[in-house]
Order: C-alpha cells, then structure tokens, then sequence
C-alpha cells in the first residue's frame, strides 16, 4: 500500500526532480535557473546532476553539485539520503534524457517514494515541455506512471516554442491539475543573450552583474533584458512554492 505524499506545507524537505524525458527541452536550464533562484533567495540546497557529457550544474554551478549515475542505486540513494539528512536543505536533481526507466525502476524497486512520504520528503517532478506533441505523450507516460505520488510542475518553455496548443487539447493538462500540479511559464530570452551566458560558462548572477572571471560581457540592455528575464522567472517559481 502506498503511502500519502506530504503536502507542500506539511514536507520537512523537498526534492526537486527536473525532467521531462526529452532531449533539448530545456531541463538544464530550468536546473540552472532554481539553482540560481535557491542562491539568491538564501535557500540552502544541494545538487545532482545526471548528465555523464556535459552537466550543466557542474558546469555552471559546481560549488553546489555532485554527479548522480542513474544506472548506480548507490548514487541515486544518495539523493534521498541528502534530503532526510538535511531537512532543511533543498535537493536539486538535473535529470538528462532518456533517465526516466531507470530513475522510476530505482524508486520501484527501493521503494523511495513510500519512504520520502513515511519520512515527509516531498517529492516535486518539473517537467519540463517543448510546444511538440512528444513533450505531451511523455507527460502522460509520466501520470499514468505516478499519478498522485508525485506533485508536479510542468515548465512550458518558450524557449523551445509558445504555440502549446497541443497541451491543452490533449487533455493531460487537465489531468495534472487535477492531481495538484503548478504551472510554470518560462518566457523567451533573446538567442543573443543566452549564447553569450553560456559560452562564457557564466551563471546568472555573474552574467547579470559584469562579474569578472567568467563574464558574459553583455552590453547595458542584454543585462536588463535578462533581469527582466530571471525577474518573471524568479515569479513563476515563487508561485510553484519551490
């Protein structure tokens, strides 16, 4: 029998799983940016990140991050344990594609979503969407997978698209709000801005304030443009109540 997840309220520590399955929807951004929101908001948190390649918390965020191989039960137990251990502190999981069979048959078989409800972890999946109809099937996979086990934050990305059209006819929308879900929208940052963010391994906050050692060196308005930015996304989140 499963156990009842803890409310937002009611949870000791959170986990923040950021996926969405997807290759190039936007999962490290999104990692990136409640990394930066955590940072700024003095928010104590602790990051995992999936991606073998190329990890964007290591690679942006790396006073903050380990690496989590989601093919070692060892690894991914680590997450759990950091969140029951340090309850105060948020946990940060950046999820690279194609982890989802193996993340869900570790919580299966360990049983980790029962333990986090037993132990009042909250346990937030971000899925992360693109404007396409793959963004929409993998949610419902990830529902009819969960259903309320879960508390749910779908992030549609304009980054990647703004016609979701699709997720609203589909029904899955519905579906997920009915189950609790938050919704975030991630607004379009100019191409410009963010090629030269990440070409200058800057984060944010870095970007935002012409820091040295790793400066984007964006002009006056590039910086104002992505403070806008970070401010509507820094309210998205506030809402979703990370």
């Amino acid at each position: 029998m499963h156990q009842t997840p803890p409310t937002h309220a009611d949870a000791l520590a959170h986990v923040h799983l950021i996926g969405g399955e997807k290759g190039g929807v936007g999962k490290s951004l999104v990692s990136r940016l409640l990394a930066q929101y955590f940072i700024d908001h003095d928010v104590p948190f602790v990051g995992f990140d999936t991606d073998r390649s190329h990890g964007a918390l290591l690679r942006f965020y790396a006073g903050y991050a380990s690496p989590a191989l989601v093919d070692r039960y060892e690894a991914l137990d680590a997450i759990i344990e950091a969140s029951v251990d340090h309850p105060g502190r948020r946990v940060l999981v950046d999820l690279a594609a194609q982890t989802h069979e193996p993340l869900a048959k570790w919580m299966d078989e360990s049983g980790v979503l029962d333990l986090a409800a037993e132990s009042g972890v909250a346990m937030h999946y971000w899925h992360v969407m693109d404007s396409g109809k793959d963004s929409v099937d993998l949610l419902k996979k990830l529902l009819d997978r969960f259903g309320q086990r879960l508390q749910y934050v779908l992030v549609k990305n304009q980054m990647r698209g703004d016609d979701f059209s699709q997720l609203a006819k589909s029904g899955e929308l519905d579906r997920a709000m009915a189950l609790g879900a938050k919704v975030v929208q991630l607004k379009h940052l100019h191409d410009t801005v963010m090629q030269k963010i990440d070409a200058s391994d800057s984060s944010f906050w870095a970007a935002t304030n012409g820091a040295a050692g790793g400066s984007a060196k964006l002009g006056l308005m590039e910086r104002q443009r992505l403070k806008m930015w970070l401010g509507h996304a820094y309210a998205e989140m506030a809402a979703a109540g990370v």
